[in-house]
């Protein structure tokens, strides 16, 4: 007999070792019994609890997106001024707890999965109109047209983490420092036509 409220607990530990498997592999090439192992469970429990291995995957990419999502908010709430935003929203994009290793593999799994399976496609792409409207608005103070500059920077981001993912490692500073010189020089460009 299962234990009353253990639940919410199993299903962080699935989340959390879904993660860490899919770091150590690189890729979505693990199982859901190597993932339940690590979570010290049985994958019978881990079926129980989502299904099968795309559906604990699509949780830990929301578990992922929730955790980017606060850092965003606590970034921008930090940000006192309008014109502050853009490094805001740049850095926590790349703050310690979305850039670590375990997480980027799982970006480039989700990246890929997106490809095949439409609930992945659909939650990407809730991510990227965020990151776009997000970059949009931090934008608006900076110039006329900031879309075509937020998709760039958009992009700029996402290579970062591609990167990342193949093996660079250890320009988490660097990155933003690049993609701000980027929206700047993008800014400036705008600016002077």
């Amino acid at each position: 007999m299962p234990k009353i409220g253990m639940e919410p607990q199993r299903r962080a530990a699935l989340v959390h070792a879904t993660v860490q498997e899919i770091g150590a592999a690189g890729s979505l090439d693990v199982t859901v019994g190597q993932i339940a192992r690590r979570a010290g469970m049985s994958s019978a429990l881990a079926h129980h609890y989502f299904g099968g291995k795309a559906q604990i995957f699509l949780a830990a990419m929301r578990h992922i997106l929730t955790e980017y999502s606060a850092e965003v908010r606590s970034a921008l709430r930090a940000s006192h001024r309008p014109e502050d935003r853009l490094r805001a929203i740049i850095e926590a994009n790349f703050a310690q707890s979305c850039f670590e290793p375990p997480v980027i593999s799982a970006w480039l799994s989700f990246y890929v999965l997106a490809q095949r399976d439409p609930d992945a496609a659909r939650l990407l792409r809730v991510y990227q109109r965020r990151l776009r409207s997000n970059l949009i608005h931090a934008l608006r103070v900076h110039m006329a047209q900031p879309a075509p500059a937020a998709e760039v920077l958009g992009a700029l981001i996402d290579g970062f983490y591609l990167r990342a993912a193949l093996g660079s490692a250890g320009f988490e500073e660097s990155a933003v420092a690049q993609v701000l010189t980027c929206g700047e020089a993008l800014i400036e460009r705008q600016n002077n036509t």
